[in-house]
Formats: C-alpha cells, structure tokens, sequence
C-alpha cells in the first residue's frame, strides 16, 4: 500500500495539502497532476482504477513535465487497489467518470485525456492541471 509518509496536518496558511489523483489508466492526467502538486509543494499520489500490469506513464506526459523542470522520477502507474484512501486532503477525479464509491472523490476536473494526442494536447492538459493546483493552493481549506 502507497500511505501518506507523514501523519501531520498541512501548515495553518494552507499551502501544502495531500492530494491524491485518480484516473482511469494513470497513465498520462493524474501522473502529470501528481508530478506538478509535489513540484507545488504539496504531499501527492495517483493511481487508476483500471491501471494495466506493466504500463508506463505516457512518454508525452513525461516530456511535457521536463519541459517545466518538473521532477518525473518515481513516476509509475498504480492500482486504486494499492493505494490507502485514507489521510488525504482531497482525492480528485481527472474528469474520466472515475466511478469509485469506495473513495471521496471531492472534485472532478473534467479534463480531457490527452492519450494518443499531439504534445500540443498534453501541454493544454498539463497547464489546466496548474492552474486547478493553483486555485486549491489559493483556497481555504479545513485541514
């Protein structure tokens, strides 16, 4: 099981949370969202419900994220059934109809995957994915 690596709260200003991405595949959308969170600042996971035995993360996903000087290693496809739900801030849907009542999904963002899709297309996922970081970083939160 993937767990939180620390079990104490985000700071009073609010500006780290533990935020846990799901997706379909986790290939491509909760990878770069994963990526671009801990590159925020913020304590973060991805994984997907319908994750295949020994995919990887889309080379699209990983060139897109350099091209920021995100830090990409570690970066691997999970399972939902590997992850421990608990602990987490927020747990947020990429926008695939992720279906997972055995999780709290807080938000959908509603993000088109870019799977099989010019760089153009991750590079427009990628930067929704920022800025949806930056308004939750921006947020109140009750952590």
């Amino acid at each position: 099981m993937l767990r939180v690596a620390d079990s104490s709260r985000p700071g009073d200003d609010g500006s780290l949370m533990r935020l846990l991405f799901v997706c379909v595949g986790n290939t491509c959308r909760s990878q770069m969202a994963e990526a671009l969170a801990r590159n925020m600042g913020h304590e973060a996971a991805s994984a997907g419900t319908q994750t295949l035995s020994g995919s990887a993360v889309a080379a699209h996903s990983l060139t897109v994220l350099q091209e920021m000087g995100v830090d990409i290693d570690g970066l691997f496809p999970k399972s939902v059934d590997d992850i421990d739900a608990e602990g987490w801030d927020m747990i947020i849907s990429m926008g695939c109809g992720v279906n997972c009542p055995e999780l709290p999904i807080a938000e959908d963002w509603g993000l088109e995957d870019p799977v099989g899709s010019p760089i153009k297309v991750y590079r427009r996922t990628r930067d929704a994915i920022i800025e949806n970081l930056a308004r939750l970083s921006s947020s109140p939160t009750d952590a």
